[in-house]
């Protein structure tokens, strides 16, 4: 299982297999997310087996289903925020790439740091996502968020006060 590492609380992967549920616990991961939506391809895991698979492995579990189109709309975004929110870290997400989990990750993590930050993480962890920079925008425009959940904290140089997390829909 290839992982890509975002942030010490976030990583993204592909789609998962059953052994990989286990292996992501040994890893270290506390939680997972889905963002695959059920029926998205023939023969992959639905979100409620790998709910189980997750269970069984020791791992906590979210399912936050998007498709390429989806990934920016308000409850993917919304969903992906209050899932990381709730999750004990690290957190493993994946999707069939693990592209859309980074593309959710990074949306949300826009609602409450600087896009530029949101970037260099990517960035750092070989992502070159530039050309969402304006979607991600649209993101910080909207004041959902006030602080940072452990899991979308990129670390960014944002004033002690806002490191409180907490939803006003």
């Amino acid at each position: 299982m290839k992982i890509i590492s975002l942030t010490p609380r976030f990583a993204a992967t592909a789609a998962m297999t059953e052994a990989d549920f286990a292996e992501a616990k040994l890893r270290g991961f506390a939680a997972i997310v889905s963002n695959r939506p059920d029926g998205e391809q023939p023969g992959q895991l639905t979100a409620k087996q790998e709910a189980v698979m997750a269970w069984r492995a020791g791992l906590q579990f979210r399912h936050v289903p998007t498709s390429q189109h989806d990934v920016f709309t308000e409850d993917v975004v919304t969903g992906m925020a209050e899932a990381l929110a709730g999750l004990k870290g690290p957190v493993l997400a994946h999707c069939k790439s693990g592209t859309r989990s980074i593309i959710a990750w990074a949306a949300a993590s826009a609602r409450s740091q600087p896009v530029d930050c949101v970037l260099d993480t990517l960035k750092a962890a070989g992502q070159e996502l530039d050309f969402l920079r304006d979607d991600l925008e649209a993101q910080a425009n909207r004041a959902h968020w006030l602080g940072t959940a452990p899991a979308l904290d990129c670390d960014c140089d944002v004033p002690a006060v806002n490191k409180v997390f907490r939803v006003s829909r």
